[in-house]
């Protein structure tokens, strides 16, 4: 994540700034990233191309790719045999909207990307209210991509939690964590999607064995904050994978 980027936030309370101000010097800059999970389908007719053909998209497809990979923390997994939805998934951290929006429209440009369609598209952002195993962790930055398996849970709450006293809700939300850290070989990622899209956050979960997943989210769905829950599906399971393994799963 080299390329220098202009648009950085100031750390004030209640809002999503993308300019700086420089009368506000003097207050501690925080340079939150946005987070794209990107879900992408591929056209029946793809399968139809002949192997030389589909061999030769593949490879423009993931040189593009790699043009971005100093942009991001990006990671590519792969959705075959596990969702009817989706065939792929992008997870793209970094620092600027306009580059998540370049990259799509370059693999979107390209031959393979002319038999792909968006099944799914969740944007959020990261803030200092995160699940973190660690609490010397730093809370603004996503540290991604180090499990086998990502299971992707866009979730919003009803307007009686946020009716709610603060203090309550905090209880609530430390009752979730408490649970969460019961499985210390999973990572939760909790970022903040409001203002994006109906969704409230997208939470997503790391961890190397789905059974211990599993078993986190019946006890999370029992947690006295999960009746404030209004939208929670769907969940998507994702295998990382290099992007050619991806591409090859594609048929």
């Amino acid at each position: 994540m080299e390329r220098p980027n202009s648009q950085k936030e100031i750390n004030e309370p209640g809002g999503l700034r993308l300019v700086p101000e420089p009368k506000e010097r003097f207050l501690p800059r925080v340079e939150k990233q946005f987070v794209s999970y990107m879900f992408l389908r591929v056209n029946p007719e793809w399968r139809k191309l002949d192997a030389e053909k589909k061999q030769h998209f593949k490879k423009e497809f993931e040189s593009v790719y790699r043009e971005f990979e100093s942009d991001f923390l990006l990671f590519s997994y792969s959705l075959v045999g596990f969702d009817s939805k989706a065939d792929l998934m992008f997870w793209r951290v970094g620092t600027s909207l306009d580059l998540v929006q370049e990259m799509t429209a370059k693999l979107y440009r390209t031959d393979l990307g002319n038999y792909l369609e968006t099944a799914d598209n969740y944007l959020s952002v990261t803030k200092k209210m995160m699940f973190v195993s660690d609490s010397t962790e730093d809370r603004c930055h996503v540290n991604a991509g180090e499990k086998k398996y990502l299971f992707i849970y866009p979730c919003a709450k009803s307007r009686e939690w946020y009716a709610l006293p603060n203090a309550e809700r905090d209880g609530l939300i430390e009752e979730s964590f408490m649970v969460g850290k019961k499985f210390p070989n999973i990572k939760i990622h909790l970022t903040h999607a409001f203002g994006f899209s109906e969704q409230d956050y997208v939470i997503s979960f790391e961890t190397d064995e789905p059974r211990d997943f599993l078993a986190l989210a019946e006890e999370l769905r029992q947690s006295s904050a999960s009746r404030f829950t209004v939208l929670g599906m769907p969940v998507y399971t994702c295998r990382q994978r290099s992007l050619s393994e991806c591409l090859d799963a594609l048929g």
